[in-house]
């Protein structure tokens, strides 16, 4: 089970080279259900989520980087790029600041996981984060990979 929240942010935090940051692209060989293909650094995944905003169902499986690129040349859509820093709330709590490149490039989302939905709901997000977008689809990545640019 994923649980997580979504965020719109008000700047970037100073100085990102501190904090651990992976490499992340997908596409999507489904949308309804999902169903994506995924490298993050050097390991690659296939994950099924389930339907669902702020909680959801998801799979992962581990890939080959054979496997992946040969799925990821079926993947419908737009292939998404993006650098994940994980920056600690101070709350115990890692945000996961995703930062958007290529067609995506200047799009910025902050998403935090939670262990319940009642910690995620009871959960105040830090100053910087400007509006909780999680049950906003456009900013879900599977609807992103629909996007006509």
């Amino acid at each position: 089970m994923e649980i997580e929240r979504k965020f719109l942010i008000s700047s970037i935090p100073n100085d990102l080279s501190q904090y651990k940051c992976r490499f992340i692209e997908q596409g999507y060989l489904s949308t309804n259900p999902v169903v994506r293909v995924r490298q993050d650094n050097d390991k690659y995944y296939l994950t099924y989520k389930g339907s669902g905003m702020l909680a959801r169902a998801e799979t992962n499986l581990l890939l080959t980087a054979e496997s992946y690129h040969h799925l990821l040349k079926k993947a419908d859509g737009n292939i998404i790029t993006k650098h994940r820093y994980e920056i600690p709330d101070g709350t115990g709590k890692i945000i996961e600041l995703d930062i958007f490149d290529g067609i995506f490039k200047g799009t910025i989302i902050a998403e935090v996981e939670f262990e319940t939905i009642e910690e995620a709901e009871s959960y105040t997000p830090p100053s910087w984060f400007i509006k909780d977008v999680t049950n906003d689809p456009q900013y879900h990545n599977s609807n992103m990979s629909k996007k006509v640019l």
